[in-house]
This record gives structure tokens, C-alpha cells and sequence, in this order.
């Protein structure tokens, strides 16, 4: 009795720190895909009229941690993708923002998005697509070479401003934990697999407010103002018959060839070789400019257009998540998709999903891509065996002839 009271008691405790843990936080959205999931989200008609639209396939994907852990896929290829859900609104105002969801790109992506939208508002999500304003725009783009980086686009004032940071992306084919936090000081941190890719400020990273100081359009160069740090030396003078020497002279040590025939081959002229003494059009010599000023710059001066927004960070009326997207090869696979304020909450979360299928996972890919080099490696050599036979079946018809 005594033991089972004490392990009672311990998971007593254990409950109430955890609840203690996350009591202050708010989960504003969270989807794991699981039964039901179609009810909480609507599919979009978006680009359904011109045959373009794609769909979703409700599955764990062809190598994964956990058959039952499910997400939705993209499918099929050159399609564009849009499917939305609704949470009760709210703003992050006086809160940290934490967006997070999990991605997985099976079709080896060479060119298209991974990202997810915050939307505020009133929406019509049978009409959701690109065109939709949004609040938020995060999560990774691949598109060829150039393009491997993840989006953090963020809508102020009716207008989409762009991360100016680069933040690489990850490339291969297993699940990734995309996490973007935006906290009440203005601040930001981007998280992949729990690890911190990218921090700074909002004010620095983006270019959401004018800068605060400009140069002072009014004031102009002095004319006198001498800004070139090399002259050419005035003192430094042409050699006499520098412009003489030539580019090219004849070869001393060339000699008619004995079997040249003037007749035939016409007049035999040695060919040229570059001057040894030539040494290219004359330049004089550069020396400091004893004049030189340094190099001129405008006065800097309050902005007159800069207002500062301490709530920079806000978002009001946060009210929708959807997946917007174009992809030339289908097949990416989202999941576990968390709207929160509590980034304790989205760390274990990430572990608890992410982090616990992840080696399976892993080690279920290696083993699809090792039968995948095995059969194709069986198709080469069954291949080259038809060229054998086709090689000996056509030596056999020339024989036959050759008897004939």
C-alpha cells in the first residue's frame, strides 16, 4: 500500500508540473490529422475551373515513424494546392506567436512551396488561393538551384514584406519541424527540428518602416569638393619613341621552310611574335591626390516619414491557417500544424511527434532507397543481357547470310 501510494503521489506531482508548466499558455490551433480532420478543414475551388487545382491524400507516407501518424500530401503533380481551417480569432498582442508545423518532401521537390499561411479576418475558404490577403507567410520554398530558403513574410499594413535574412531550408526527403516565434519585444527566432536557424529584430530584418535617419536631400556636393584619392602624377612624362616601339616583331627564329615553293605558296613571310619590348600604351604613374577630401557623404537627418511602432509584432484578428501552394511534383506531406503562444508547449510538442518517429523514420527511408538502387540495378543488368542476346541473335542472321 505503501508503494502504491508513493507512486501516486509522484504522479500527482508530475501532472501538476506539468499543468504548472503550461497553465499561462494558449493552443489557438493545433491539427494532428487525425479522424475527423476533413470537418476542421475546407478544400478550396481555387484554380478547380481551369483543371489546375490538387488534392490531398490523407496518409503517413511511403516511409514514416508510425503507420497511424498521419498528415495530408499533395497530389498530383503541376497542380496548385489551397485547403484552409478556422480557429476561434484572436491577436497575439502582449503574447509570443509560435507557428509551427512539420513537412516532408517524399517527391524529392525540385520547385515549389512548403509553407503555411496565418489569415486574418473573414475569408471565403471555398475561394482561398493566392490572391487571399494574409497575415503571415512561413515555411520553406524550393525551386532549383537558386531558390532553398525558408519564407518569413510578414503583411503590414496591407502590404507583404519579405524576411531580408537568407534562412536554407532543408532539401531532402524526411520530415522537418518548420517553427517561426514572434515575441512582444519586437523580436523573432526560426527554428528547425528544434534547432534556432535565424534571430534578430523585427525592426532590422525587415523592411516593414521607413528608416528612421536618411540622407538630407537638400545639401549637395561642394563643387570644390575633391573626392578622387589617385591623380595621375602631372611630373611623369612619354619616353621619347615610346609610341614607336611595336606590338609584334618578326620571329627571328623563324626560317622558310626548304620544301616552300614562291610559285606555289606564294611569297614566304616569317611570322611575328610579341614584343619583349612593348609594354602596352603608355600610362603615367598614379600618386595621392594632395587635394583629396575623402570620400563625400550626405548629412543623415531624422526621417520625416519614420513613425515608430512598438506593435510591430501584432496581429489582430488571427483567424484562419491554410496551406497555399504550387508544386510541379506533388507529394508534400504536412502535419502536426501548432498556433500558439506557449513555446515550451510547441518544443515538446516537436519531440513528442517529430522527434519520437524520426529514427524509424529514417531508417524506413534508407531501407526504400537501398531496394530502390537494388531493382534498379537489376534492370540495368537485365538490360544489358537483352543486348547480348539482340548482339548474338544478329551475329547468327550474318552468318546466314554470309552461307547464302
Amino acid at each position: 500500500m505503501a508503494a502504491a501510494h508513493s507512486i501516486l503521489l509522484i504522479c500527482t506531482v508530475i501532472v501538476f508540473l506539468l499543468h504548472s508548466c503550461f497553465a499561462d499558455g494558449h493552443i489557438f490551433f493545433e491539427e494532428k490529422f487525425e479522424d475527423g480532420w476533413e470537418a476542421r478543414w475546407v478544400k478550396s475551388d481555387w484554380k478547380k475551373s481551369e483543371g489546375a487545382a490538387g488534392g490531398w491524400i490523407h496518409t503517413a507516407g511511403k516511409w514514416h515513424g508510425d503507420p497511424d501518424d498521419k498528415g495530408i500530401q499533395t497530389h498530383p503533380d503541376s497542380r496548385f494546392f489551397a485547403i484552409s481551417a478556422k480557429y476561434p480569432e484572436f491577436s497575439n498582442k502582449d503574447k509570443t506567436l509560435v507557428l509551427q508545423f512539420s513537412v516532408k518532401h517524399e517527391q524529392d521537390l525540385d520547385c515549389g512551396g512548403g509553407y503555411i499561411k496565418l489569415l486574418s479576418g473573414d475569408i471565403d475558404q471555398e475561394s482561398f488561393g493566392g490572391e487571399t490577403p494574409y497575415s503571415i507567410m512561413f515555411g520553406p520554398d524550393i525551386c532549383g538551384y537558386s531558390t532553398k530558403k525558408v519564407h518569413v513574410i510578414l503583411s503590414y499594413k496591407g502590404k507583404n514584406h519579405p524576411i531580408e535574412k537568407d534562412i536554407p531550408c532543408e532539401t531532402d526527403q524526411l520530415t522537418h519541424v518548420y517553427t517561426l516565434i514572434i515575441r512582444p519585444d519586437n523580436t523573432y527566432s526560426v527554428l528547425i527540428d528544434n534547432i534556432e536557424k535565424r534571430s534578430g529584430s523585427l525592426y532590422k530584418d525587415w523592411k516593414m518602416l521607413p528608416p528612421e535617419k536618411i540622407k538630407d536631400p537638400n545639401v549637395k556636393k561642394p563643387e570644390d569638393w575633391d573626392d578622387k584619392e589617385y591623380i595621375d602624377d602631372p611630373e611623369d612624362k612619354k619616353p621619347e619613341g615610346y609610341d614607336d616601339i611595336p606590338a609584334e616583331i618578326i620571329d627571328p627564329e623563324a626560317t622558310k621552310p626548304e620544301d616552300w615553293d614562291d610559285e606555289e605558296d606564294g611569297e614566304w613571310k616569317a611570322p611575328t611574335i610579341p614584343n619583349p619590348e612593348y609594354k602596352g600604351p603608355w600610362k603615367p604613374k598614379r600618386i595621392k591626390n594632395p587635394a583629396y577630401k575623402g570620400k563625400w557623404k550626405a548629412p543623415m537627418i531624422d526621417n520625416p516619414e519614420f513613425e515608430d511602432d512598438p506593435e510591430l509584432y501584432v496581429f489582430d484578428n488571427l483567424k484562419y491557417i491554410g496551406i497555399e501552394l504550387w508544386q510541379v511534383k506533388s507529394g508534400s506531406l504536412f502535419d502536426n500544424i501548432l498556433v500558439t503562444d506557449d513555446l515550451d508547449y510547441a518544443k515538446t510538442f516537436a519531440v513528442d511527434t517529430w522527434g519520437k518517429n524520426k529514427e524509424a523514420e529514417k531508417k524506413m527511408f534508407d531501407e526504400h532507397k537501398k531496394k530502390e538502387e537494388e531493382s534498379k540495378k537489376d534492370d540495368d543488368e537485365d538490360d544489358d543481357m537483352d543486348d547480348d542476346t539482340e548482339d548474338s541473335d544478329k551475329d547468327e542472321i550474318e552468318d546466314s547470310h554470309d552461307e547464302l
